[in-house]
């Protein structure tokens, strides 16, 4: 394509921002039943453009976290850029504002020949992350309180109503008491859901592993000792689970902080959910476990 062609399409998308705007419909009622989903998603606004810039103010489109957009910004590379930049958002969970220059020959341009510029709001739009703990004994109650402190949204669950109650879980959203398979098997769990075993024994622990390791949680974490976890490890693959589902969970959980007590332990937890959140987590997990 010509120098000339080129402009001509950037001119074109200029002209017709009316076309653009029938999309936005359709965007809101994908960011409706997405948020309903409970998934994280990034509506992205055009807020100002000068020169030939391919969009205009106004301009909408909807990004998830795999790259997938509805809408349109104006195209070509300059949205390429800004659906990168949606995902990189959608990771951190930071809304934002971002600034690009169109021009070739501009310092941290984009290469582009439309000239102009065009800055977008990214707008970050979720459910609250929840902190689901399967188990409400002692170290439930620190991990908890400290959860809700970050913004979670707390679930706690077990099959003892005297363990698991509103009294011992004042901060915690539900408190669900039952089977703990059941309670499971019934729970909603999404990409905004981390999950922590720490139940009274060995086959609880079985069971809730066993129930949320094919789930698409951001993480899953589970309490005990490496000969314990190992033994869970194995029985799950006698079951058939593959080793790919095993590796990604948590186990033994926890940073290595040298915590010794219930608080402390609590701590490590939530410092490698966290370190997990934003990719900073080097632990070894699964099939690794020695």
């Amino acid at each position: 394509m010509s120098i000339k062609q080129k402009s001509i399409v950037c001119k074109l998308y200029w002209d017709n921002g009316g076309i653009f705007r029938m999309f936005d419909r359709e965007i809101y009622g994908e960011l409706l039943r997405r948020v309903e989903r409970e998934e994280t998603v990034a509506l992205v606004t055009v807020i100002e453009t000068s020169g030939s810039a391919p969009g205009k103010a106004g301009f909408k489109m909807l990004v998830d976290a795999s790259g997938t957009a509805l809408g349109t910004v104006g195209g070509g590379l300059v949205e390429a850029t800004v659906i990168r930049d949606a995902q990189e958002a959608i990771r951190e969970r930071k809304s934002l504002i971002r600034s690009y220059k169109l021009d070739q020959d501009a310092a941290g341009g984009l290469g582009m020949l439309c000239g102009g510029a065009a800055s977008v709001f990214i707008d970050v739009i979720g459910a609250p992350e929840t902190l689901l703990i399967v188990g409400a004994g002692h170290v439930a109650q620190p991990l908890a309180a400290m959860a809700n402190t970050l913004g979670f949204k707390v679930e706690v669950m077990d099959d003892r109503e005297d363990f698991c109650n509103k009294e011992r879980f004042p901060g915690a959203n539900r408190c669900l008491v039952g089977d703990i398979g059941k309670l499971l098997e019934a729970a909603t769990i999404t990409r905004n859901t981390y999950i922590v075993i720490i139940t009274r024994g060995h086959a609880y622990d079985q069971v809730a592993l066993e129930q949320t390791i094919n789930s698409n949680a951001a993480y899953v974490g589970m309490i005990g000792s490496r000969k314990k976890v190992q033994t869970i490890f194995n029985n799950l693959r006698e079951q058939g689970i593959e080793d790919g589902k095993i590796e990604r969970v948590y186990a033994p959980i926890g940073l290595d902080i040298g915590a010794k007590t219930v608080e402390e332990i609590g701590i490590s937890i939530l410092a490698e959910i966290i370190a997990h959140k934003y990719g900073k987590s080097r632990k070894q997990r699964g099939s690794k476990t020695t």
